[in-house]
């Protein structure tokens, strides 16, 4: 009964509908619901990022196109309001849960916010209502985790009295909205019937593929993704590596193996970072070796991209001594402190990893970053007086650098690029002492 009452109020969005957690997932979800007809309430602990929203502001900065216009909109129509208090939960219909859900550094996940946020919820939760998690989780998170908090807090039975799912989240920085709105979401209920009530909703905001199933296969289709992500990353990287060491190029390497047919090589770079792909294999792995499992790709390929930072900081020792320099008498100026280009998304930034690091080793260290707050600036008076630059992120102001003005305010003319923005010939015909992830130093290079 109660979930033919929800469909009913689905499909002519007469259900209300709220998201916990406004962050890079839950807004533009928040938003894109609110577009499309729904009433639509936010819970944001922040209170600073609570009230921007509520007059209109979109919190997240960088590129995210349409999305502050649809903040904007949505807030001013009456469609989109952000609370700080669960209380204003009690008679919303459907509730996303859209929160962090990272790793400690053991690799063990780390739920404090979906359980304050399930306890929470559990307390005003209406009868009848259904309950999504959005965020990425182990396997067996739903059962052994949300649906014991989510019955206990609220005195409620799931199938009976409220009804219980997961969706987990497809989008990344930059590409919010497009990929919210086209990528194929799988949808995972705790019954076959939530499961279809779920496809119901999200059918109102995704143009591609709904695919109804279980909790625990929509658990492992999201990390089982970001990890095959991680391992493919992680084997270009250490094809890099073997590159520099063989005297090749990976980006001339890469290019001429992805032309067989199914092959597809990813891009190897200075780092992985993001609030995803670092943790959803550990995410993917937990728990494995209580059945007598112990993963061996998933933490070799960590260990690989973990230590890509590292070699960044090997390359500008290398560079340093081609110049006669030392590390601890160098300026050294850091291109891009967000994870992601043009994004001022700094989780897990590899740069973070790599200044934390060339300062104990003695280094002067600047950053720039046209998105990141503290960091922004013209690129040219940043670099003024220093030895090297590492090109660390692909934003569009460093795809546009004029590598003959950046050499003339360097007190040394080194460039060290992680992200394949600049060639080895283009650098040397600037002048610079060159190093690059991937690109050996051949013989009259």
């Amino acid at each position: 009964m109660w979930l033919t009452e929800l469909r009913q109020k689905i499909e002519d969005k007469t259900a209300k509908l709220a998201v916990i957690g406004l962050g890079y997932v839950g807004l533009p979800v928040a938003c894109e619901f609110a577009r499309t007809g729904f009433s639509v309430l936010g819970v944001e602990v922040q209170a600073e990022r609570a009230e921007k929203i509520n007059a209109g502001i979109c919190p997240i900065e960088g590129k995210e196109p349409g999305l502050q216009e649809l903040v904007f909109k949505t807030v001013q129509n009456g469609r989109l309001r952000a609370t700080r208090e669960y209380q204003d939960l009690r008679l919303q219909d459907v509730i996303l849960i859209c929160v962090e859900t990272p790793v400690d550094e053991n690799n063990i996940p780390q739920y404090r916010a979906l359980r304050n946020a399930l306890a929470n919820l559990g307390k005003v939760l209406k009868t009848g209502a259904l309950v999504i998690i959005e965020s990425t989780i182990a396997p067996g998170t739903m059962s052994r985790v949300a649906l014991p908090i989510l019955e206990e807090s609220s005195n409620l039975r799931v199938n009976r009295d409220f009804f219980l799912g997961a969706c987990p989240e497809r989008v990344m920085p930059g590409k919010l909205l497009a990929n919210l709105r086209n990528m194929s979401r799988v949808v995972g209920g705790f019954s076959p019937e939530t499961a279809e009530v779920m496809a119901a909703l999200y059918r109102h905001v995704v143009e591609a593929d709904l695919d109804p199933t279980d909790c625990i296969t929509a658990e492992l289709v999201k990390t089982v993704e970001n990890a095959y992500r991680d391992v493919q990353i992680a084997f270009a990287n250490e094809v890099a590596l073997i590159c520099e060491s063989a005297g090749g190029d990976v980006w001339k390497v890469r290019e001429l193996v992805n032309k067989s047919p199914g092959r597809s090589m990813h891009m190897p770079g200075a780092g992985v970072g993001g609030h995803c792909i670092p943790k959803d294999p550990w995410l993917l792995a937990y728990g494995v070796e209580e059945n007598g499992r112990r993963p061996q790709i998933i933490p070799a390929a960590r260990a690989v991209n973990n230590g890509m930072p590292f070699h960044m900081a090997d390359l500008v020792e290398q560079a340093l001594l081609e110049a006669g320099l030392a590390l601890q008498d160098a300026r050294v100026l850091v291109l891009g402190y967000s994870y992601l280009e043009d994004s001022d998304d700094t989780r897990n930034s590899p740069s973070e990893i790599l200044v934390d690091h060339l300062r104990k080793k003695g280094a002067e260290v600047l950053i720039h970053d046209p998105y990141v707050p503290g960091y922004q600036g013209a690129v040219l008076q940043k670099a003024r007086g220093c030895d090297v630059a590492i090109l660390m992120v692909k934003h569009q102001a460093y795809r546009s650098l004029d590598l003959e003005e950046l050499k003339a305010v360097m007190r040394t003319p080194i460039l060290v690029d992680g992200r394949a923005v600049f060639t080895r010939q283009q650098a040397s015909r600037a002048g610079f002492v060159f190093r690059g992830v991937g690109v050996g130093k051949t013989p009259g290079s």
